[in-house]
């Protein structure tokens, strides 16, 4: 059985906190090899930002994603544990965000998952680019107005 909680970093526990980073490092410095940039990058200590996480019975964190809210709402570190994949949980996460968050929500999409975040009223704004080397681009959801 799974559990979905989000909390501000103050409200996550420390266990469930390094549960939660070492599978982001797991997902995107491991996994994706991206070290350009820093994944611990500070912007989890705004008082503003919220991490959302699901982990089963035994403490284990099986997906993640943070929200970051300054001038817009952006969900980022989307992350599921390899074995995990394919069991829904990380569009539970993402439905769970924008429910927490209704209005214009931003995301930057690795290009590949741009059909996958379709499902959940994100379209696309503007030409692919290279984040931390990359293809992403950038999706609003349907209520954002593009210009």
């Amino acid at each position: 059985m799974s559990n979905l909680q989000h909390a501000p970093l103050a409200g996550v526990a420390p266990n469930t906190l390094y549960r939660i980073m070492a599978l982001r490092v797991a997902v995107f410095v491991h996994e994706q090899k991206i070290v350009e940039e820093a994944e611990l990058d500070g912007a989890d200590l705004l008082p503003t930002t919220e991490l959302f996480w699901i982990q089963d019975d035994h403490g284990e964190v099986l997906a993640t994603l943070r929200v970051l809210v300054d001038d817009t709402v952006h969900i980022g570190r989307v992350a599921t544990a390899a074995h995990a994949r394919g069991s829904g949980y990380a569009g539970e996460l993402v439905d769970a965000a924008l429910t927490a968050y209704p209005g214009v929500v931003e995301i930057s999409a690795q290009a590949h998952l741009e059909k996958w975040y379709e499902r959940f009223g994100f379209v696309r704004v503007g030409e692919q680019y290279l984040e931390a080397g990359i293809p992403h681009v950038k999706m609003l959801t349907r209520d954002a107005d593009p210009r």
